[in-house]
């Protein structure tokens, strides 16, 4: 009888925590921001001569994109091809900018990157120019730009629920490990007497 009831204690206040922190987590504003890999706002559309996919971050302050161009089958791409990037917001606040691109490699794929200003968090209107003297093509995209992460903080806050866990395992085996001592201790003393 004594043994479990100590047996049960430890995982009833893990169980506790476990619930506290489920109520905590709940409780939390959604995150409306975007931290994480860059995503596409234009995938494997046929623009002019080739095929682009276009995957941006887009952060207040920097913005980063990255035009990934395909050769359509049995077509090339083009040496001469040419990709700017132009943004503006969709309320029209501001005038429409145009970026160029720099063209890079990515594991056999042609890419074209940009880094592109943003002053603030809103829905904003991309606009995809591509020349050559294969032909010329236009697309276009929203989307929203999101306030950049936290920084150095952002490990800290990813790895908050890992940590959580952690100590409640540590600190539900501690009491653990305390009860069996008393019980031991209780059993000997029964035993003795």
């Amino acid at each position: 009888m004594l043994r479990n009831r100590f047996r049960f204690i430890p995982r009833r206040n893990v169980l506790d925590g476990f619930m506290l922190f489920i109520v905590i987590l709940c409780a939390a504003m959604p995150a409306c921001a975007h931290n994480g890999p860059p995503f596409p706002i234009i995938s494997d559309q046929r623009v002019g001569p080739v095929i682009i996919s276009l995957w941006t971050h887009p952060d207040v302050g920097t913005g980063t994109f990255f035009v990934i161009v395909d050769a359509p089958s049995g077509g090339k791409i083009p040496e001469d091809l040419k990709i700017d990037l132009s943004v503006q917001p969709v309320s029209g606040r501001l005038p429409e900018a145009r970026y160029p691109t720099e063209r890079g490699d990515n594991n056999g794929h042609e890419q074209f990157n940009a880094a592109i200003p943003f002053d603030q968090q809103e829905m904003w209107r991309v606009r995809l120019f591509l020349s050559s003297s294969a032909g010329n093509g236009e697309s276009m995209a929203t989307v929203e730009v999101t306030p950049p992460g936290l920084g150095r903080w952002d490990l800290l806050l990813f790895t908050s629920p890992f940590l959580f866990v952690g100590f409640l395992w540590f600190w539900g085996m501690s009491k653990r490990r305390k009860l069996q001592r008393a019980y031991d201790e209780a059993a000997m003393k029964a035993q003795g007497s």
